[in-house]
């Protein structure tokens, strides 16, 4: 049973795993790039008596490698590929950066382009070029936005791409203590600060 106190607990649990670094392939010896794609799409095939539960998913799959080392204050370039399921059908491609302080891209570089893509055997693929300028070490973001419109509204897809500019890692700050309630199950305790 779950009480009240249980629920930050389980939040963070669920924050930290979406913070996972899956989908990462890593490079080959010798090679510093690395090749990441949104998650990879699963299967079910559902038995006589299973209900079929279908995952949305955006019309764009986009994947990206960020081409050499990031480093504080130098452009680095990120290589994007987008996969539509809309056939050849232009779309717009928007970049942002959440955090000013942390990353910024280039006057030179267009906030929103247009993409054609070309026809492919089972989807359309186009290809794109973004750089952005690294401003302090840890894990910075470039969100990557796939935008259609179509005669019954808009479709998106979004992914955040993670970049990594030094060896700091990421720490994981503990809010609460941890006790045992009168049940014997673990609670985190988060009394209120007082200033």
């Amino acid at each position: 049973m779950m009480t009240r106190a249980m629920i930050p607990v389980c939040m963070s649990i669920f924050l930290l795993s979406a913070c996972s670094d899956d989908g990462v392939m890593q490079p080959a010896d010798g090679d510093e790039t690395k090749i990441t794609t949104t998650a990879p799409e699963v299967t079910f095939k559902p038995g006589p008596s299973d209900k079929h539960t279908v995952k949305p998913r955006g019309p764009v799959r986009i994947s990206y490698r960020i081409i050499g080392q990031p480093i504080i204050g130098q452009p680095l370039a990120i290589e994007l590929q987008f996969a539509s399921a809309l056939g050849v059908q232009p779309f717009n491609v928007s970049y942002r950066v959440n955090d000013a302080t942390a990353l910024q891209l280039p006057e030179s570089q267009a906030l929103t382009v247009s993409i054609s893509p070309s026809a492919g055997k089972e989807q359309a693929f186009a290809a794109q070029q973004v750089t952005v300028i690294p401003l302090r070490e840890g894990r910075l973001y470039l969100n990557v936005s796939a935008h259609f419109e179509t005669e019954n509204g808009s479709l998106s897809s979004v992914t955040a791409i993670p970049i990594q500019v030094g060896a700091a890692t990421r720490e994981v700050s503990e809010n609460g203590v941890v006790m045992t309630d009168e049940n014997g199950e673990l609670i985190r305790s988060m009394p209120a600060k007082q200033d």
